[in-house]
């Protein structure tokens, strides 16, 4: 009888093991574009309401910046537009990854989820108190750049848990982060670019290479 075995693939189904049982891979490209399009509506918003308020969308730091009593104003409104955007991506990421973890048979709360979740959540909630602060204190056309790079710093604690991927798309949100500190005046479309299109490109990049060639299998 014939006892000889591959070396090379045992190593691969070995390695296959080890990524499945190290790495979350039940994240959904979905989730990525359907916070894309979430993204893109509240700068939308935000360009309506900059409108409404100071009849100019052409020089957002001097608009943001005009007084703390025009800050403190407008606080309410931006807490409210950054909470929606948050929850409604939030709500849209977590649809499409139950689905696909569901379509996976894997669990979604898993304790590698949750590792990849508070990964995510500790630079966010550090990012989100800088950025209210720094916004307090005047510098309000730095408050893109930071949360272009806190959340960039997240995608990339996260991305050890998850795919690759991930690993990109954060360094594509520090390298946005660090272009946007350069250009403070463009801070609604650094935004749309950072947390709109750059979540689109991705979300559909994975979507193709791990969702669309599943389910055709």
């Amino acid at each position: 009888m014939n006892s000889a075995v591959d070396p090379l693939a045992q190593l691969t189904e070995i390695r296959a093991i080890m990524e499945r049982s190290s790495r979350y891979l039940s994240l959904s490209g979905l989730s990525g574009i359907a916070a894309g399009v979430v993204a893109l509506v509240g700068v939308g918003v935000g360009y309506w309401y900059v409108g409404r308020e100071y009849g100019s969308t052409q020089d957002f730091v001097r608009v943001m910046q005009s007084s703390e009593g025009e800050r403190l104003r407008a606080l309410p409104f931006l807490l409210g537009l950054t909470g929606s955007i948050i929850l409604l991506a939030l709500s849209a990421a977590y649809y499409f990854t139950r689905r696909r973890a569901r379509h996976d048979k894997v669990q979604l709360w898993s304790p590698l989820g949750r590792r990849l979740a508070l990964s995510l959540a500790i630079p966010l909630a550090a990012g989100g108190l800088f950025c209210l602060a720094i916004y307090l204190q005047g510098a309000a056309g730095l408050v893109v750049p930071g949360m272009l790079l806190f959340y960039g710093l997240a995608l990339l604690n996260a991305s050890k848990y998850t795919l690759e991927e991930i690993r990109w798309l954060g360094l594509t949100e520090i390298g946005l982060g660090l272009v946007a500190v350069l250009f403070p005046g463009y801070g609604l479309l650094s935004f749309a670019l950072g947390f709109g299109l750059s979540h689109i490109i991705y979300g559909l990049l994975m979507y193709r290479r791990y969702e669309r060639t599943a389910r055709s299998l």
